[in-house]
């Protein structure tokens, strides 16, 4: 049997993880003294209010090697290959715990791959690999799969506001000031855990038009393109482009995902995006 191992930095839903049968580990999100769990202390609507009332960011921090180990032990002593799913290392610590974790088990059958990204790429590329598993695959051709699915990701979505970015480090201090002072709206794409700009719209509504002219010039208008919504705080906004996009792309779903905390943290709340798989 192969096991897939997760966190919520993928933005499944902790009860649809414990369905999918997914060892979902937790982020740590630190508030000047306070830590919470954000699997079961701090929910998504709490974290955007202390995010809006904080002055300064929260921190984030990955699940240690030693949430890891016992669970490795458990299932390699009952003879299951593990498949370690992480975020970006670029974003998260979490590829890097799960790797020092695994040191203790060196020439047994755990992968670590770093999915790139965060959020719904990641929730797709979880929930591919829970499939295969458990319609049989062997844990090479699920990496090799999951593998080629990260090299064929795309996002793109809009933030309400530069001042997160600008807080995170993410642009400079000219660069903020002109986006606010013209109400800049711009389009943004993670790309290996880097955010990089893709164009600008003046407003809100306009960059979300052009996202979706941009999401139907590229992605597949078929259900294997996995296209899904993330969006933070936005949920009214995250129905409509989902519907937009489905009629649009002729598609039979797409999902939507509250972004994770290690994302929001970066974009404030009102980022709304997308992500999909191209061919």
């Amino acid at each position: 049997m192969v096991i897939i191992f997760a966190d919520t930095t993928s933005s499944i839903p902790v009860d649809e993880a414990k369905i999918l049968g997914i060892e979902y580990l937790p982020q740590f999100i630190i508030f000047g003294e306070e830590t919470f769990r954000d699997d079961t202390e701090l929910d998504s609507a709490t974290f955007i209010k202390k995010l809006i009332a904080s002055s300064t960011l929260p921190k984030t921090s990955a699940p240690p090697p030693q949430m890891y180990q016992p669970l490795f032990e458990k299932h390699l002593k009952a003879g299951n290959d593990i498949i370690v799913l992480t975020p970006s290392a670029n974003v998260s610590g979490t590829y890097r715990s799960a790797e020092m974790a695994s040191q203790e088990f060196i020439g047994e059958k755990i992968t670590i791959i770093d999915t790139l990204n965060i959020g719904a790429s990641f929730a797709s590329l979880v929930k591919t690999a829970v499939q295969m598993a458990n319609n049989g695959e062997s844990s090479d051709t699920i990496v090799a799969t999951v593998k080629n699915m990260v090299e064929r990701e795309r996002n793109i979505f809009v933030v309400d506001t530069l001042e997160y970015l600008y807080k995170g480090g993410r642009i400079g201090g000219a660069k903020m000031l002109f986006g606010s002072l013209l109400q800049v709206k711009p389009l943004l794409a993670l790309k290996r855990g880097q955010v990089e700009p893709v164009e600008s719209q003046r407003t809100k509504k306009k960059a979300v038009s052009r996202m979706i002219e941009l999401i139907i010039e590229e992605c597949p208008p078929k259900n294997s393109s996995l296209l899904s919504i993330q969006h933070g705080a936005a949920l009214a906004d995250a129905q409509k482009l989902a519907q937009q996009l489905k009629e649009a792309l002729n598609l039979d779903e797409v999902p939507i995902y509250n972004l994770p905390p290690a994302f929001l943290v970066h974009s404030g709340p009102g980022v709304l995006g997308t992500s999909y798989f191209i061919d």
